[in-house]
């Protein structure tokens, strides 16, 4: 498992001839099917962000990221920064907010969101905007 917050400021390598292309900015999470869909990175030079699909990853690690191809995709579903957002239940009742977000590095599955009241299961996500993730009442 890996943390956002873990994942954020690693190198962004090309898997042929690891070439550096920038740094992993930020995560973009379906709330939906609870896995991250894209990668946003940063250029080191350009300062250009550019936006990857999570299939164009090869491999995440402690150290870097490899990804296949920087080519980028069609259709780009808009980002919601997760940290520091409000968390709601589909009742209304508010749980805090999102510390940090800990998914597999394999799939991108997301496991678990943390919250300063405790951790919730990723499972349990529903929805996800400007506003506030949303997540299934307990």
């Amino acid at each position: 498992m890996m943390l956002f917050s873990e994942a954020r400021g690693l190198p962004v390598l090309t898997l042929n001839e690891a070439e550096d292309i920038g740094a992993l900015r930020s995560l973009t999470v379906d709330a939906v099917s609870g896995v991250v869909t894209h990668v946003r990175v940063r250029g080191r030079h350009s300062r250009k962000e550019t936006v990857l699909a999570w299939g164009a990853l090869h491999a995440i690690g402690p150290d870097a990221v490899m990804v296949r191809t920087t080519a980028e995709p069609a259709e780009v579903p808009p980002h919601h920064e997760l940290p520091g957002l409000r968390i709601l239940t589909e009742t209304g009742d508010t749980l805090g907010t999102v510390q940090d977000v800990a998914f597999e590095p394999e799939t991108g599955r997301v496991e678990t969101v943390v919250t300063a009241h405790g951790d919730l299961p990723g499972d349990r996500l529903l929805g996800l905007g400007d506003y506030a993730l949303v997540v299934r009442a307990a």
